[in-house]
């Protein structure tokens, strides 16, 4: 693409799109001027479908990496070609909404005893203590943990969002005392042998994945199992869904209100209309 591969990316850095998504993006439109052979300024619609039936067709991408390929090829009409009416009747492929797997408390406990190495452990307890997506807990800083406030600070979450979560009483005292046997070189709280100097994600779910074997837990468990249960763990203790969004920094109540559905307590307090049935509150019913 070479000029307009430049032009695509001064784009998106000016919309202030993160370094992984502008790469991402990148990708997909080179992919898909790679398919056609030929530069998308004389490529429309027609080839847009094209390329799209082609991913789903002989690619059998999925309707969350087909649906990057469409994010990706409407920024390049709309923004860079300027010529948004090629991109209107683009499909969105839709994404099936499974529950999210979900940690007993138990399980959490076990998960973090089997991890065998101490600094993934930290990170994976830091994950789950203050429900932070795993990429977020690798990046921490020394000065990002406020123990006066009780807060951390997390910084450049998604969609470049910062906010502030709690700081774990049990959190703390555990990381008092894996600063004392680590000692943190730099700014990095969990530092990594990565290029980014801190530990890499990829290294932490490694990590998990050996310690769910080894605690015989049989779930499929990712570092992002250890936020939905602590949003889950948090609901049934009582606190609204409101605050677990803000917690948890999502742009959307919809996408918090999922933990709603799997927590036990939330369903537990539901009653059945097959209970009510004969008695003086089941005349409601008719």
């Amino acid at each position: 693409m070479g000029e307009m591969k430049e032009r695509m990316r001064k784009d998106l850095e000016l919309r202030s799109y993160s370094p992984r998504t502008i790469e991402c993006y990148l990708r997909h439109a080179e992919r898909f001027a790679s398919y056609h052979g030929r530069s998308p300024n004389v490529l429309g619609e027609a080839e847009l479908i094209a390329y799209l039936d082609h991913r789903v067709q002989e690619e059998k991408a999925g309707p969350s990496a087909l649906n990057q390929s469409v994010a990706a090829l409407k920024f390049l009409y709309t923004h860079t070609l300027g010529r948004p009416e090629e991109i209107i009747r683009l499909p969105w492929a839709k994404t099936p909404r499974p529950l999210p797997v979900i940690l007993s408390g138990s399980e959490v406990a076990r998960l973090l005893q089997s991890v065998q190495s101490l600094v993934p452990r930290m990170v994976l307890m830091t994950a789950y203590g203050a429900g932070l997506r795993i990429r977020e807990a690798c990046a921490l800083e020394t000065g990002d943990i406020d123990s006066r406030r009780m807060l951390i600070h997390v910084r450049d979450g998604k969609q470049r969002r910062d906010r502030y979560v709690m700081l774990p009483r049990r959190l703390l005292a555990c990381l008092r005392e894996y600063w004392k046997v680590v000692r943190p070189p730099g700014r990095w709280l969990f530092p990594g042998e990565g290029r980014d100097g801190h530990l890499s994600s990829r290294t932490a779910q490694r990590a998990v994945k050996q310690a769910a074997a080894d605690a015989g837990i049989t779930k499929r468990v990712t570092p992002h199992v250890l936020r939905h249960s602590f949003a889950t763990h948090l609901h049934e203790s009582g606190s609204d869904i409101r605050t677990i969004q803000v917690l948890l920094g999502h742009g959307s109540i919809r996408t918090t209100q999922r933990y709603v559905k799997v927590s036990k307590a939330h369903v537990a307090r539901s009653e059945s209309p097959l209970d009510l049935l004969g008695t003086e509150d089941g005349e409601r019913l008719g």
